[in-house]
């Protein structure tokens, strides 16, 4: 792996059609915005490749930007341009750099994107098919690189870069994704398992904490991923990741030092603990909490207990029920009394905080989540109101299974998600997705996802939730799933001017969710297992010996 970072372009001004030329017009497709080319055989023209043919609109010349949707191979020119007598079949066959006799030639079929509109800075359909007989070019990489992503190149803000085009030669054209854009419309990254999407997410985060953002990041790490960030620090990335005094902190915090602070529960959330109260129960339950909250903000599972036989009496059957409920839910290391004031400790730019959660079950993750995103999310509100001025910086979380946060179904990380997935916007406060299920993930969350990152997704089901939810994810994007390789992706969205198929770059900090090495680790296992047994046998015999009765007859 290099460090060598590739440099984001400036400007938009590269030209748009290379040297190569890929083929000829021939024909429109079967839809309006499709037409075919016929391209020489020895010309690797791939599903997803970047086409260009100039036109006029309006009395401009324009260079319009297609993409190759299918290729199917042929036999001799084709037959329309043979029998129209006002194309020269003879340049025909020049342009394509075949012979005019029998032939093996591919014809392919291109969807229009449109062309480049500085103003609007998006594509427009010209709202016309090349003529044919008109000449097709590959795309050159510059202008690719330049029109790809929504990204304003006149402006510092901070880019990742996420890879490669798929379809090029390796680092021959670069895709850039504007953090502005995913980090404040939502990212999520969704992929079967094997798929890369870990790695994918590494990779982001390392992009969003280089000098460049600084981001304050918050991550929800499930199965203990993602602590080699910590990699980022080491003098051998220096150049990647440090500018002057700026280092990114990188803060992972072990499942032994995670809490949750009880004030910063919600009655919703104690009820969730609670196991079947009555509505006797309930009634009782919120006065005491109401009461507690308004009076302090250092609360135990005894003083909550308390408080329910003030309100009910001390000889409470209803207080005595809650007593014992209230300790197995709260009594635990899990909860701390003291709530959480200083937020900085999680979040602050420059730092990316991972917390380990492989030690909790998903029920306290879930509890988890809800109680430190709503914590954060209002104190987002406070900062934009200019109530507090503690969290006045954006904020970026990334849950990691994310279905198990945000299922479809009932969890109490569920509403806040939807809260701040809808609203979170105005506020600075962005949401990163992972998983390998959409079809378990709520579809409320799935959908305000503004910018996508899709690798291989087989199942069915998965790939009905995304075209449902996903507004990008035209059957285009669907048929390209099921073929991805591990590493491979379809990066779509509010990020980018149009659907982009890429190769995920290489890591700059180690991965820590490699698959085990299962059979080494049997033999490893076995190699101990049968040197202890074999060393007990050993002993066994050695105490016989010393047991013998050597007593003379």
């Amino acid at each position: 792996m290099s460090n060598d970072l590739p440099v984001p372009p400036k400007n938009r001004d590269a030209p748009a059609a290379s040297d190569t030329v890929v083929g000829t017009v021939e024909q429109p497709g079967d839809s309006a915005d499709e037409f075919q080319f016929i391209a020489p055989n020895d010309i690797d023209v791939r599903t997803g490749e970047f086409i260009v043919y100039d036109t006029t609109v309006e009395g401009e010349h324009q260079d319009v930007l297609a993409r190759v949707t299918n290729t199917e191979q042929e036999r001799g020119l084709p037959g329309d341009f043979l029998a129209n007598p006002g194309v020269d079949s003879d340049a025909v066959a020049d342009a394509l750099g075949v012979p005019t006799g029998d032939v093996e030639i591919n014809r392919v079929t291109a969807r229009i994107i449109g062309y480049f509109d500085d103003d609007m800075g998006t594509f427009t359909n010209p709202r016309s098919l090349p003529d044919a007989g008109s000449r097709v070019h590959l795309a050159n990489n510059a202008f690719l690189e330049g029109v790809l992503p929504n990204a304003d190149w006149k402006s510092d803000a901070g880019v990742a870069h996420v890879g490669w085009l798929l379809n090029r030669p390796a680092r021959d054209t670069n895709v850039f994704l504007p953090i502005d854009e995913f980090a404040s419309t939502h990212l999520a990254i969704l992929a079967s398992t094997g798929s890369g999407k870990s790695y994918t997410a590494s990779v982001i985060m390392e992009e969003m904490m280089r000098p460049s953002s600084r981001a304050a990041m918050l991550v929800f790490d499930p199965h203990g991923e993602y602590d080699t960030l910590a990699d980022m620090r080491k003098p051998k990335n220096s150049n990647v990741f440090s500018e002057g005094d700026y280092t990114p902190e990188v803060n992972i915090v072990q499942p032994d030092e995670i809490s949750i602070a009880i004030p910063d529960l919600n009655y919703g959330d104690l009820l969730a603990l609670l196991d079947g109260p009555s509505d006797k129960m309930k009634y009782v339950l919120q006065k005491a909490w109401r009461k507690l909250q308004q009076e302090t903000n250092d609360i135990s599972a005894h003083d909550l207990v308390q408080r329910c036989y003030e309100e009910d009496g001390e000889k409470s059957d209803t207080a005595e029920a809650l007593e014992w409920r209230i300790q197995r839910a709260l009594d635990r290391d899990l909860f701390v009394r003291a709530a959480r004031e200083d937020l900085t400790d999680l979040v602050a730019p420059g730092q990316v905080t991972v917390l380990k959660l492989n030690q909790l079950s998903k029920d306290d993750q879930q509890m988890l989540a809800a109680a430190l995103l709503r914590k954060l999310y209002e104190a987002r509100e406070k900062a934009m109101r200019g109530d507090d001025d503690r969290l006045d910086f954006p904020l970026f979380t990334l849950l990691e299974e994310g279905h198990r946060f945000a299922p479809d179904g009932s969890a109490r990380s569920l509403g806040i998600l939807r809260t701040i997935l809808s609203e979170g916007r105005k506020f600075g406060f962005g949401v990163g997705i992972i998983s390998q299920r959409p079809s378990k993930l709520d579809a409320d969350v799935l959908s305000q996802c503004g910018t996508q990152i899709i690798m291989q997704i087989q199942n069915p089901n998965d790939q009905q939730a995304i075209q449902q939810s996903v507004e990008s994810a035209g059957q285009d994007v669907l048929d390209e799933l099921p073929g991805l390789t591990p590493g491979q992706a379809v990066i779509s969205g509010d990020a980018m001017n149009t659907p982009v198929l890429t190769r995920i770059r290489y890591r700059h900090t180690k991965h820590g969710a490699e698959s085990p090495d299962v059979t080494s680790e049997w033999r490893t296992s076995w190699d101990t297992h049968n040197e202890e047994q074999n060393r007990s046998v050993v002993n066994a015999y050695d105490d016989e010996e010393e047991d013998v009765d050597e007593t003379a007859l």
